[in-house]
């Protein structure tokens, strides 16, 4: 099998699209990230400013101890948001890439396996036990890739339960903390008689 200069010009061709559209699916990564900084940024000076308000415009201990305690779990739950928000970007932007990868992967395999059979068609008499066994070959390595491809997604899998896990848990923790500090700060403040 002899390649031509029309082969070796569509395969720069496509592997330059495949560039280019994988600089702009980073880029779209970019831009929503930098998007998800600018609204957070934002909301969190809204917030420090209206905290601030209700700081200054506190009368008494009890008062101020009760704003602490009810600032906790909005800032848990918005800090949970956004690392969430962070993952689904980075995750979308990973898979971008497999999927690429995986389609040149795929492309580049069925390339070697039409080289081989080609070469095993034009192979001199006798040495079809070499043929079979270079296949066999090539065949237990596509195997092997296929098996890590599959492996790569279970652990991609795996990681993000456990990120849902871990968030859930850092959202539960911070109610609780809200909720026992609401009490511990009206059983600290004096009674009014």
């Amino acid at each position: 099998m002899s390649v031509t200069a029309e082969q070796i010009l569509a395969t720069h061709k496509a592997n330059i699209d495949t560039l280019f559209g994988l600089t702009s699916k980073a880029f779209e990564g970019v831009e929503k990230l930098v998007e998800l900084n600018v609204t957070a940024s934002r909301a969190a000076l809204a917030d420090a400013a209206s905290h601030t308000q209700a700081v200054l415009g506190v009368r008494d201990v009890q008062e101020l101890l009760a704003l602490q305690a009810n600032l906790l779990q909005p800032l848990a739950e918005k800090s949970a948001s956004y690392s969430r928000h962070l993952y689904d970007i980075a995750s979308s932007t990973s898979s971008e890439f497999s999927r690429a990868f995986e389609a040149k992967a795929a492309e580049a395999q069925q390339n070697f396996v039409g080289l081989v059979d080609n070469a095993a068609r034009n192979a001199p008499a006798g040495s079809e036990t070499a043929v079979a066994v270079f296949k066999s070959a090539v065949s237990a390595a596509n195997n092997a890739f296929e098996s890590v491809q599959k492996a790569v997604k279970q652990a991609s899998d795996v990681a993000e339960a456990n990120f849902n896990a871990v968030t859930t848990q850092a959202t539960n923790a911070a109610k609780t903390a809200t909720a026992n500090a609401a009490a511990a700060a009206s059983a600290a403040a004096p009674k009014k008689r």
